[in-house]
């Protein structure tokens, strides 16, 4: 099985696992990350809460939640919201593995998105690449947004 990387290290390597693999997953979107922040909850509640009702499974981030988390940081309006952000932001980063876009999963996202858009279904391009990451690792996504993942075939989604 190849290493796995964590954070945002620029050199770390690809994915954790090979799709076939019996390894059960979990995708976290930016969305169930976005709530509990704004609850004023630590990661580890989330990570509590995913076990709690999904047992004891792999729990990760694609890389793009990650730029969407940085995004918040800096679209904050105060300087105290900012700082609570970036908080947050980084006890993810700390808690979690992050999963690269490489060029299997880059690919899957193409595919996907070209086979969806000749059917006239238009998939958000960050809910995409998420959602390929998912499907590329054999894991669910756990979303907010149950309807926007729901337009990628194949994918399994679960509310939290």
């Amino acid at each position: 099985m190849p290493p796995t990387w964590k954070r945002s290290s620029a050199t770390a390597s690809p994915a954790t696992r090979r799709p076939g693999s019996d390894r059960l997953g979990l995708i976290l979107d930016t969305s169930i990350l976005i709530a509990s922040e704004r609850r004023g909850e630590a990661i580890e509640d989330v990570l509590r809460q995913v076990r709690t009702t999904r047992g004891e499974i792999d729990i990760a981030l694609s890389a793009i939640s990650v730029v969407e988390l940085t995004h918040g940081i800096y679209r904050a309006k105060t300087d105290a919201d900012r700082e609570r952000r970036r908080v947050f932001a980084e006890g993810v980063l700390h808690d979690l593995i992050v999963h690269p876009v490489t060029l299997e999963i880059a690919q899957l996202a193409g595919r996907i998105e070209g086979e969806q858009a000749a059917q006239g279904n238009i998939i958000a391009f960050e809910d995409l690449v998420i959602g390929a990451t998912a499907l590329y690792l054999g894991f669910e996504v756990a979303t907010l947004n149950v309807q926007h993942f729901g337009r990628i075939p194949g994918l399994s989604v679960v509310r939290l």
